[in-house]
């Protein structure tokens, strides 16, 4: 049983285990050379920031559709709102990635600095689980250090 200020073992298990890819690049930003070796065994997509970028657009799009299901709850003008809110994370993920690794990767801190805010207003219309912003703050703000490794 999990108390509202719980986050229950596995969702917290397996927010943390999503980090992995942001924590990676972030790893192999700040050690070039781990960099450099891993990029000629598993390529150079899967290393630094672009398997950041590459899988910061995928994650954001699979948080739409987390607030569409949180919609879901919801009736009338509250679902339909909620609705157009979590089409917003997928489609800045689509149009904010381009332009460069570094106005990517500011771009999407953006991204998840505003899904952030409506993971916000979700759980505060009471449709996200009483302990979500827990976890989403922690996840988030993990994701945007790692992040800030390839802009800064």
């Amino acid at each position: 049983m999990t108390s509202p200020q719980n986050i229950p073992r596995s969702a917290l298990l397996l927010g943390l285990a999503g980090l992995v890819p942001f924590v990676w690049g972030a790893l192999t930003t700040l050690v070039p050379t781990l960099g450099l070796q891993a990029s000629g065994v598993i390529g150079s997509r899967f290393v630094g920031p672009y398997v950041q970028l590459y899988y910061g657009a995928v994650i954001l799009s699979f948080m739409s559709g987390v607030l569409w299901g949180f919609a879901t709850k919801a009736d009338g003008a509250k679902a339909t709102g909620g609705y157009i809110l979590s089409v917003l994370p997928a489609l800045w993920a689509f149009f904010m990635t381009g332009g460069g690794a570094v106005a990517a990767s500011m771009n999407l801190i953006a991204g998840f600095v505003g899904l952030l805010l409506l993971d916000w207003q979700f759980w505060r219309q009471g449709l996200a689980p009483a302990w979500w912003m827990k976890l989403r703050v922690l996840l988030t703000a993990i994701v945007v250090l790692c992040l800030l490794t390839g802009v800064l």
